[in-house]
């Protein structure tokens, strides 16, 4: 366990901006995860649990308590046979993009289309993390926790943890922290069915072929590439906490008007991007209503903070941007697509001393 003080944050996001933490624990174990939470509690201090930090935006102000940096590591292969699959358990500290790599290697099948996203296992089922056809919530058997209020460890079974779309009954509340997931995964040495139609046409496959896990990683992290999705500190695009803006799912009524305004903008030979929801309900693609809101790829390059070159959905640090500077960029996208379209876009990652 290491503790520091008067950290700047903006070094441990992704976004790179956020100011200091007053006092920084970085923990190793999950035995000293529990007890450093436990101390700041005892405390009745504030605390702010930081995983990988690619899904939060911190305040320009920082935070004035302790911030709990999450290291742990280590991957358990519990059991791994032809007629059950593999069930791993994987510590919170450990690398998302690096578990899905070994999956991968290993023909555990069910996240190779969540390759490339950034961020700390710990963190997936907090917002049911999902890409290209695949969520978590498809391939997790239980959650472990630490509940603050009842000091003690918990283990959720995958039904009991609520999720639903970039939700869990994890996010929203900072009772839980988690400590490790563990997942169910079949064995093969073909990929799930490609449900995307991007990474289908990149694959040169039909929707819902399956292909070799090694490829579709491949094809996953091109389409990643190509929307600035991967982390590189050499490209600007991928100075963001990923999609900012959550698919909204609408009524059926609210998308009727939806498509009317479009027409009545756009023309009615206009599409509005969109998929059907199990809720019965339609899911709105966010960056199409960002696009033809009036907000293109770079928009407001001018500044410090823009839309990324390469992608609607992603707000990016150009260089120097604040918190502030990406929150007024945020601000201004949310009121244009709700003028537009009359759709309240949602934000996806995590604000800390900050309010959109």
């Amino acid at each position: 366990m290491e503790e520091r003080a008067d950290v700047p944050l903006a070094g441990l996001t992704t976004m790179r901006v956020g100011g200091p933490a007053a006092r920084l624990v970085t923990v190793t174990t999950t035995d000293d995860l529990v007890d450093a939470i436990r101390e700041v509690d005892d405390a009745d201090e504030p605390l702010l649990v930081l995983s990988g930090g690619s899904n939060v935006l911190v305040a320009d102000e920082g935070f004035p308590g302790t911030v709990v940096q999450v290291a742990t590591s280590g991957v358990r292969v519990e059991s791994a046979d032809a007629c059950s699959g593999a069930f791993v358990t994987v510590a919170a500290g450990e690398s998302w993009d690096g578990f899905v790599a070994r999956a991968v290697a290993e023909g555990w099948v069910g996240v190779e289309a969540l390759s490339g996203i950034p961020g700390l296992t710990g963190a997936t089922p907090i917002q049911n993390v999902g890409a290209y056809g695949q969520e978590v919530a498809q391939t997790i058997a239980r959650v472990r926790v630490w509940d603050r209020r009842e000091q003690r460890v918990q283990t959720w079974a995958a039904a009991d943890c609520g999720f639903t779309y970039r939700h869990s009954r994890f996010k929203g509340t900072d009772r839980w922290v988690v400590l490790d997931v563990s997942f169910q995964l079949r064995l093969a040495d073909l990929s799930g069915p490609i449900a995307y139609a991007a990474l289908a046409a990149g694959l040169n496959v039909p929707v819902g072929a399956r292909v070799p896990l090694a490829e579709a990683r491949d094809a996953v992290l091109a389409q990643r590439r190509a929307r600035g999705m991967v982390l590189d500190a050499a490209d600007h695009d991928t100075w963001s906490c990923g999609s900012f803006f959550t698919n909204p799912i609408v009524s059926q009524e609210q998308f009727a008007e939806v498509v009317a305004r479009t027409a009545q903008r756009l023309g009615p030979d206009v599409p509005v991007a969109h998929w059907a929801d199990a809720s019965g309900g339609v899911k709105v693609s966010a960056a199409w209503l960002i696009e033809h809101s009036g907000f293109g790829k770079g928009y407001g390059a001018a500044g410090p903070a823009s839309l990324s070159t390469k992608h609607t959905l992603a707000l990016t640090n150009r260089g120097g941007a604040t918190a502030a500077d990406v929150l007024a960029l945020a601000r201004e996208v949310r009121a244009g697509v709700a003028a537009a379209y009359g759709v309240t876009l949602v934000n996806e990652p995590v604000l800390v001393g900050l309010t959109l």
